[in-house]
């Protein structure tokens, strides 16, 4: 079903269905330009930018005279022929014969000109129109499509977790708080998962997807106090079963940004050569593998001692942290696996691999680019009695997660899944310097506004 169908409605990413005929588009204006007889005005509507052109010939006195009181970011609805034209962005124009305003904008605050972070933050909900935002956003659309079409397409069902929570999924240090009438603190979701094995042990492959919080004091450029995780669970995958189909996500939702948001990767000068290499298999390595690599290339662990950096070797043991990262993917064009990470670095759940007591089945997709980690996931603890011993161990409340360990009691089976962060996928397929850029209204340790 198309808009056209309403009142004439016609956009601009339509235009093309429009070659010859007289339409009428309604948007904002972008840029203006022209003098005399000519004016040149480039109005975007949500869809694209398209170069709208008035002659003075063309219209009367009273329109002509109305398109040069325009302004940057007033809206207008403006009709004209659709004239083919390599010249103009879109490769159409509009040859005008009716412009009509309908609100003039007074001073707006993004001018042409450049802008501090600060400031762009400040006024993000005017931000958001600019080309490069708008041009973020709809990949980031493009992303959450694919992720549902992948899912919805292969059998998996999508059920919505709470956000409102009575207990920590990955330790109480990262989490918002708040109180929940007379039953005690409630707390922010980190994630949907343990809600997600439950429903997968119902419906055998599920996914849930929504916000997660995090309340970290970090201000690098892949952390947000707010973001969305989609997050598959399936009942009798294992630990390679997961992999794989994290594998398969990757690459269908690069495949599909590729083919749908060329034009908008375009307008970010986004250099695809990295992204059509994306095609499974992906490179795999254990935790193991990658500390042998980190010692060999002497890639050192940082740490502070007293006030000052001191460097030593990687140790086994010890997690990962964005400078192992990239250095791990310098050497590969392509996401890499890391998989069978130490025990204790790990979330309670993390199924223990019976042949390595001392790892979990576990696994992280790193990106390549400086991307980070993309997934994290693992083969779920299926076993009552190890469960129960996780939980005492990390001293977590037994009676809050006995709802948890009944799926233990009841027709336990060996599952797995993962968390994919939509903000991460989308910074490293745009290519976007920072993670606040690609979520509309980011949440971070020192911005909650607008």
């Amino acid at each position: 079903m198309s808009l056209s169908r309403y009142k004439g409605y016609t956009t601009i990413e339509q235009l093309k269905e429009s070659e010859g005929k007289e339409v009428t588009l309604r948007g904002w204006v972008y840029n203006l330009r022209g003098k005399g007889k000519l004016q040149f005005i480039i109005l975007r509507d949500g869809t694209g930018i398209c170069q709208c052109v008035l002659f003075q010939s063309n219209v009367s006195e009273e329109i002509f005279q109305n398109g040069k009181l325009l302004t940057q970011e007033s809206s207008v609805m403006i009709t004209g022929k659709v004239v083919p034209t390599d010249k103009a962005p879109g490769g159409f124009e509009i040859d005008v014969t009716n412009l009509e305003i309908v609100t003039l904008a007074k001073d707006y605050p993004i001018t042409p000109k450049e802008h501090g972070d600060a400031f762009l933050l400040e006024h993000r909900h005017l931000w958001l129109r600019s080309s490069r935002q708008h041009a973020i956003m709809r990949v980031r659309s493009a992303v959450v499509k694919a992720i549902r079409d992948f899912f919805d397409g292969n059998g998996f069902k999508l059920m919505d977790s709470p956000i409102l929570t009575p207990n920590a999924c990955e330790g109480t240090s990262t989490l918002f708080e708040t109180q929940y009438f007379d039953l005690g603190k409630a707390y922010l979701s980190q994630s949907g998962q343990l809600y997600a094995e439950a429903s997968a042990m119902a419906l055998g492959r599920v996914y849930t997807f929504g916000p997660t919080f995090r309340a970290e004091r970090s201000k690098t450029r892949k952390h947000l106090t707010e973001f969305w995780m989609v997050e598959p669970e399936m009942a009798f995958f294992d630990l390679n079963d997961d992999m794989d189909l994290a594998e398969d996500l990757v690459e269908y939702i690069v495949k599909f940004v590729l083919k749908t948001c060329q034009q908008e990767l375009k307008t970010l000068e986004r250099d695809t050569t990295m992204l059509e290499k994306v095609v499974r298999p992906f490179h795999r390595m254990s935790y193991s593998e990658a500390v042998e690599w980190l010692q060999k290339n002497k890639i050192p662990l940082i740490t502070k001692v007293d006030g000052k950096e001191v460097e030593t070797e990687f140790p086994w043991g010890e997690d990962f942290g964005s400078t192992q990262e990239e250095a791990i993917m310098e050497q590969f064009d392509k996401p890499c696996i890391i998989h069978r990470y130490p025990t204790e670095v790990k979330a309670f759940y993390m199924k223990r691999d019976p042949d390595n007591e001392k790892v979990v089945l576990a696994m992280d997709m790193l990106g390549p680019e400086k991307a980070g980690e993309l997934i994290g996931g693992s083969q779920r603890e299926d076993n009552y009695d190890l469960l129960l011993e996780r939980i005492k161990h990390e001293n977590l409340p037994e009676e809050e997660f006995q709802w948890y360990l009944d799926l233990r009691k009841y027709g336990s089976v060996t599952h797995s899944g993962f968390g994919l962060g939509v903000e991460r996928t989308v910074k490293w397929i745009t290519g976007a310097q920072h993670i606040r850029e690609v979520i509309p209204f980011p949440r971070m340790i020192y911005r909650i506004v607008p």
